[in-house]
């Protein structure tokens, strides 16, 4: 299974299916902004990450252009990694509440966290054909990720993704909402980003129940997680 996904994110870093975006993602790089100026930033798409046993699969929209593509993991180096690892942390699910560099020894439990689309596009907005590109990464990857059992969708594009991945039909998104699907529980958020959770419209107690529900949904007994 590591293997596996390892040889899968091998390809997945390589990937140029899309010009917009490889041509994005470099630009960005490239450019930087002031307060990133002195880094060297990944520029590439950008694979998975996690335990490979993991029963907890979190799935994102994009990487963000000075996040992930800045650092070269998802959900690192912003206030959307900042979320995510704090809540994954105070869960049990992480050994550490920040997630700043790709080399800073976040360890995730039981979790493993991956996207839609794996490069990040201009203005957050992938275009459908970049979608249907990347969507053989995420089919490839949940055959592999065979002990999940909790499907965490961080925002509508991520559960209409994962509907498409799982074949869920008649399924509504709402945040908080947790609906049975075959062996799987799929747990519905509102993606933390800087729109949802400046606004209050995702709020921190909303969002660590998330992580708590996702929890609740695994088998009992055999549990590999922190706390």
């Amino acid at each position: 299974m590591a293997s596996g996904l390892e040889a899968l994110n091998r390809r997945i870093v390589r990937c140029k299916k899309c010009p917009r975006l490889s041509a994005y993602i470099r630009d960005v790089a490239e450019k930087k902004v002031r307060r990133h100026a002195g880094e060297k930033y990944w520029g590439r798409p950008l694979s998975g990450f996690g335990d490979p046993h993991a029963r907890i699969l979190v799935v994102g929209l994009a990487p963000a252009a000075h996040g992930g593509n800045r650092t070269g993991r998802m959900f690192t180096g912003d206030s959307s990694g900042d979320w995510v690892a704090r809540a994954l942390h105070e869960n049990g699910l992480a050994n550490k509440p920040t997630s700043t560099t790709i080399d800073d020894g976040l360890v995730l439990y039981d979790t493993y966290i991956t996207a839609a689309v794996r490069c990040a596009p201009p203005q957050n907005k992938p275009l459908k054909e970049e979608f249907e590109n990347c969507f053989g990464y995420i089919e490839e990857e949940f055959k592999l990720l065979t002990d999940v059992r909790v499907v965490v969708c961080l925002g509508r594009i991520a559960f209409s993704c994962c509907c498409r991945l799982l074949g869920i039909r008649g399924e509504q998104f709402a945040h908080g909402r947790v609906f049975a699907h075959g062996n799987l529980s799929i747990v519905c958020s509102y993606h933390p980003s800087r729109q949802n959770t400046q606004t209050g419209r995702l709020t921190w107690p909303q969002w660590k129940r998330i992580f708590r529900l996702a929890r609740n949904q695994l088998p009992k007994g055999g549990a590999r997680l922190k706390n």
